[in-house]
């Protein structure tokens, strides 16, 4: 998504706009109260502490960090993930991990080509695979997914939430729509529960068991 401003005067109005759009879309509507009461609005998006939980979440899960900027290289190259960066990045990278499938897992930035974040965008476009409607179709995904991983986290994920633009356009129903669209696509994928909390398969847990990130 292209990132767009929002002005913060008007963010009571609009999760409350927001919210009954989403009437009688269960798991939308219970994923957005947990977003939209994730933390006040205007306080520090990002510390030490939020990155440590971050980067500990990914080691829970398997993935292996190195503590350097994507800017050197890349978010995902193929074998390790790059924390220097925002826990809401690093979250978001997270996400794009779970999402992968196992043969995408092994090409640099998952497949998707240059993220902002990425320093070898040449490289990374390279080793690109998925066209532009599955490409926007995953990205959204993943937006969700790594808000949804910072509130589990008790992080302020309404920053991230606004700054990926699912706000914008409230007023309209289809922006509501389209968030309920990819609830519903994370809830059919198992990526989270009714209640729009992510189910992640921990390693050395039984594969049918949903450990969450809390």
């Amino acid at each position: 998504m292209a990132l767009t401003a929002f002005d913060p005067a008007q963010l009571a109005a609009a999760l409350s706009g927001f919210a009954a759009m989403l009437d009688g879309r269960s798991a939308a509507a219970q994923a957005f109260a947990r977003i939209a009461a994730s933390g006040p609005f205007g306080g520090p998006e990002d510390s030490p502490a939020r990155r440590a939980g971050a980067i500990a979440l990914a080691r829970r899960l398997g993935i292996p960090t190195l503590d350097e900027a994507p800017a050197a290289a890349f978010s995902w190259d193929g074998a390790v993930l790059r924390t220097g960066s925002e826990a809401w990045v690093v979250l978001h990278e997270i996400a794009h991990w779970l999402l992968s499938p196992d043969w995408r897992r092994n090409r640099r930035d998952f497949g998707l080509g240059a993220g902002p974040e990425t320093g070898r965008k040449a490289d990374a476009d390279a080793d690109r695979c998925l066209d532009e409607a599955a490409l926007a179709a995953e990205e959204a995904e993943a937006s969700l997914l790594g808000i949804l991983l910072e509130v589990e986290l008790a992080q302020p994920a309404i920053h991230a939430f606004l700054e990926q633009n699912w706000l914008e356009g409230w007023q309209r129903p289809s922006a509501a729509e389209y968030f309920a669209a990819v609830i519903d696509r994370l809830l059919a994928q198992g990526r989270i529960d009714g209640e729009g909390r992510p189910i992640l398969l921990v390693p050395g847990t039984l594969p049918s068991a949903g450990a969450r990130a809390a």
